[in-house]
């Protein structure tokens, strides 16, 4: 894909599958998210800004610009969603938990939680996190039980599909230049 001058010169997006981690490179072998992105993405120093995991899919920016980075992951500059498939029934309660924020080990988990529909045993959500920590969204749900089995509720599918003002719009596995538009919203603070 080649640069038009209504493209953005500092930011990408990518829309990882699951299976890629997000490293430049792994001793293991695995595939990362630079198996995606053309060669020079890898060359010229483009960084991922914040983290999916193995498991995750959706929504994810690189730059090389540390000045942006930093502006798009300090905690409460840039709100990110994501559509969460969980095992499991989760409750108003769970959403109440979730916003108060729940203990762990890795210090506070919370975020905003919003039931978006159900299927069987599983529940669909929106999760909003305004700070992203390693596995957040994972962890914090595995902290809550299911009022039904008393069994940790698990995150079977997440997908990030916004950061800031910037929307998921790309095929699974595709990558493109934000536009200048984009930038300057996704950037404005």
């Amino acid at each position: 894909m080649n640069s038009t001058t209504n493209d953005s010169q500092i930011l990408l997006a990518l829309n990882k599958p699951k299976g890629y981690l997000v490293t430049r490179s792994d001793d293991l072998g695995r595939k990362t998210v630079y198996n995606l992105l053309p060669d020079w993405v890898f060359k010229d120093g483009w960084m991922p800004i914040g983290r999916l995991d193995l498991e995750s899919k959706g929504l994810l920016l690189f730059t090389r610009d540390g000045k942006i980075n930093d502006a798009l992951t300090k905690p409460s500059n840039c709100i990110k969603i994501y559509e969460v498939w969980v095992r499991g029934y989760v409750t108003d309660e769970h959403i109440s938990e979730a916003k108060k924020g729940v203990e762990s080990i890795h210090g506070l988990l919370k975020a905003k939680v919003e039931k978006i529909g159900n299927g069987g045993a599983k529940t669909k959500l929106k999760v909003e996190l305004e700070e992203g920590k390693n596995r957040h969204i994972r962890r914090l749900f595995g902290a809550l039980k299911d009022p039904k089995f008393g069994t940790p509720l698990k995150v079977l599918d997440l997908n990030r599909v916004s950061i800031g003002s910037l929307k998921l719009n790309m095929e699974m596995g595709k990558w493109r230049y934000l536009s200048l538009e984009e930038e300057k919203l996704l950037i404005k603070n």
